[in-house]
């Protein structure tokens, strides 16, 4: 599990702390010294899952308000880079923060530009960081959480003025929607209640007057000003921040906002830090001052982290079908059982039933190829009514031909009876799927009639058989056999010709379903 430590540097020393549940724990205070730098890196590397975010309270600050036209992607990137390089040269801890566009036709975009204005107060720090690989969520200043502070309490003044009390020194902070847009540090030399209470006074007037000069605040207007402190300090500070016209002072109990902030170790005394931490663990401004060279190692845990999460939720979404597959093996294994018992009970039933049949003779096995062979044999009866139906109307249409015998046979060899499986002499072989009809008589034209006569009345009974397309017709026997050598004439007439001529025609026939 990632555990969020938290770093606290002023001009002095950096604190750094344990965040856990809502409970901050101390862990160490480090010098600027080469000896303490060493300290704190090997504490950087005694904490390798941890994110490190870093909350600086430092004098050196600058705000500046610009105005840039309407632009999206890169090229707003690019003029913003440019813009914070022209105020704050020098420097590389420095964000933007947009106030919004511009109600014209232009839609100018008002930015907030703000920097860390010394980086060497920060670079020995960045450097342990960076030695010990620490993953630097980001670098944030006390300024950016006063708002966020006022946001969480339920004040929505559109123009604060906050002060808050530190080790050595009062922050300043001038707040307009939400946003900081200038802060300062006073020092603190007398840390006694009174001595607090007075220097809370002091300051404020003097911050009114400086916004007034810089015409940030106009001189009839009258600012809330928001007073952190103790509850054992509240009554001195309130007799001595007294109301104006210009000013009107809160005191915000720091117990009372732990509570509300939910931090279970409120403030010992008007010092600030515990509370802005708690918020920086809970509520981290998504602006911050880090470029991304400072963050790399905390993108690198990000994706390290990120994959790890990815592999949990498949070995999660396997666990889950593995176990949707164990219940219904075991479903299906319960029903097989269901079916079995089932079946027993319905094979129980049939022998009681069957013990009251009559006796046949003959066991269940036998008696079920015996109606099987009967169903086959049912299905396989066929009769010549179609064939005989074509026959009749082509005999119909066929006077001069007569039918002296037909012998039908159903697949086997023409020849054969039907429902037969000897071979017969002559005639091709026919699979099972096919009927045959051989037709034998004779041709009678009259005693005037010639040989070609014949022949033409006989090709007309056999086209006549060929008009259903299913007809295969084939001529066994001419009725005039014609030699090759022999002409035929037709005006040959002699009592030979005047004879019955006989002919034999095969019908085979493919049979449909």
């Amino acid at each position: 599990m990632i555990t969020r430590r938290l770093l606290y540097l002023d001009t002095q020393r950096l604190a750094a702390y344990a965040w856990r549940r809502g409970k901050l724990q101390a862990e160490g205070v480090f010098e600027n010294r080469a000896d303490e730098l060493a300290h704190f890196t090997d504490y950087l590397r005694a904490h390798p899952g941890s994110h490190f975010r870093l909350l600086v309270n430092v004098g050196d600050e600058g705000y500046e308000v610009e105005t840039i036209p309407f632009l999206q992607g890169g090229d707003r990137q690019a003029l913003i880079t440019r813009k914070l390089g022209q105020h704050f040269l020098g420097t590389p801890l420095s964000t933007a923060i947009s106030l919004g566009y511009e109600k014209t036709k232009r839609k100018n975009e008002k930015l907030l530009l703000s920097a860390l204005t010394n980086p060497a107060v920060f670079d020995p720090w960045l450097k342990c960081l960076k030695d010990a690989e620490a993953a630097l969520a980001g670098v944030y200043s006390q300024a950016q959480l006063g708002s966020r502070l006022l946001a969480k309490l339920g004040k929505t003044d559109k123009r604060a003025l906050l002060l808050t009390c530190q080790d050595h020194s009062i922050r300043e902070s001038y707040l307009v929607d939400g946003n900081a847009l200038f802060s300062r540090m006073a020092p603190l030399a007398d840390r006694s209640i009174a001595g607090i209470a007075s220097r809370l006074a002091s300051e404020a007037v003097k911050l009114h007057q400086y916004l007034v000069g810089r015409r940030m605040v106009a001189r009839s207007e009258s600012l809330p000003v928001y007073v952190l402190a103790h509850p054992l300090a509240a009554a001195t500070i309130r007799q001595a921040c007294i109301d104006t016209p210009s000013l009107r002072f809160e005191i915000l109990d720091n117990h009372h906002v732990a509570q509300r902030l939910g931090l279970a170790t409120p403030p010992d005394d008007s010092r600030s830090e515990p509370i802005f931490l708690h918020l920086l663990a809970t509520s981290a401004p998504r602006q911050q001052f880090a470029k991304a060279v400072h963050r790399h190692d905390y993108r690198i845990s990000q994706i390290r982290y990120g994959l790890l999460g990815l592999g949990a939720v498949a070995l999660y979404c396997c666990v889950l079908f593995a176990i949707k597959q164990l219940y219904d093996t075991y479903d299906l294994r319960r029903e097989a059982q269901t079916l079995a018992i089932t079946e027993q009970e319905l094979d129980w039933r049939y022998r009681e039933i069957a013990a009251t049949f009559p006796q046949i003779g003959i066991d269940n096995e036998a008696l079920r190829r015996v109606t099987n062979r009967e169903s086959e044999l049912l299905r396989q009866q066929r009769t010549p009514d179609k064939a005989f139906r074509i026959l009749s109307g082509a005999l119909n249409d066929a006077p001069n031909i007569q039918v002296d015998a037909i012998d039908w046979v159903l697949g086997g060899e023409p020849g054969q009876p039907a429902g037969t499986a000897a071979p017969a002499k002559g005639g091709p072989r026919l699979d099972s799927h096919v009927e045959a009809v051989t037709l034998r008589g004779t041709v009678r034209r009259g005693p005037a009639s010639t040989p070609r006569q014949t022949l033409e009345t006989f090709e007309h009974f056999v086209e006549l058989l060929r008009v259903d397309r299913d007809n295969d017709v084939g001529v066994l026997q001419q009725p005039i056999d014609i030699e090759s050598g022999r002409a035929l004439r037709g005006g040959d007439v002699d009592d030979e010709n005047s004879r019955p001529r006989n002919y034999a025609v095969q019908i085979v026939r493919k049979l449909t379903p």
